[in-house]
């Protein structure tokens, strides 16, 4: 199927613009993955956004998983709910000194329960505390419902918008052959 997706690229230009969401009624830690593996980045990849097409780093071979993260300034933040991972995020550093939440999202379980908004909020936290020049992210329309306007409630403002076509399956591609995804799945409706 042809759809036209559209990407929005956001920035934070000081640690001031966050606003903090509120922090979820139930209990709830983020921990960093200090020796990220790339069978963690796969997993997490897979669980959150295989109900979203995110498909770019399907293909990548081992090698490929292990240089993005051994790429200097990388690193990979997940959240704990009763002992499961609820979402993640990772950060880049680049050479213009900004920060890239480059990838974020939630399991699908903890989608629509507060957790999105303390985790993006520990995302930025995390980034400004590294001393960036400014924080960015990029969504798009292909990406969870509510994520653009998450990072526009966390502070974030569009800095640029661009729209192209692009040919997708029918359906996203879940978060492994076989699986399925969440749409239409009632056991995920919140």
């Amino acid at each position: 199927m042809h759809m036209l997706v559209t990407t929005y690229h956001l920035a934070m230009h000081d640690p001031a613009q966050l606003r903090p969401a509120c922090a979820p009624a139930e209990p709830w830690t983020v921990v960093q993955a200090e020796q990220p593996t790339p069978e963690l980045g796969r997993y997490f990849y897979t669980a959150v956004g295989g109900h979203w097409y995110w498909t770019m780093r399907l293909p990548w071979t081992y090698t490929q998983w292990q240089a993005f993260i051994d790429q200097p300034g990388y690193e990979l933040w997940y959240g704990v709910h009763r002992g499961a991972p609820a979402g993640y995020f990772e950060l880049l550093r680049h050479v213009d000194d900004s920060i890239e939440i480059a990838s974020f999202g939630l399991l699908p379980h903890y989608i629509g329960r507060g957790f999105g908004g303390p985790l993006l909020t520990a995302a930025i936290a995390r980034a400004w505390a590294l001393a960036p020049a400014c924080v960015t992210v990029h969504t798009c329309t292909l990406d969870g419902p509510h994520a653009l306007a998450n990072y526009q409630a966390r502070g974030f403002r569009i800095a640029r918008e661009e729209s192209a076509g692009q040919e997708l399956p029918d359906t996203p591609p879940g978060p492994w052959p076989g699986a399925g995804t969440m749409h239409g799945v009632s056991r995920f409706d919140r």
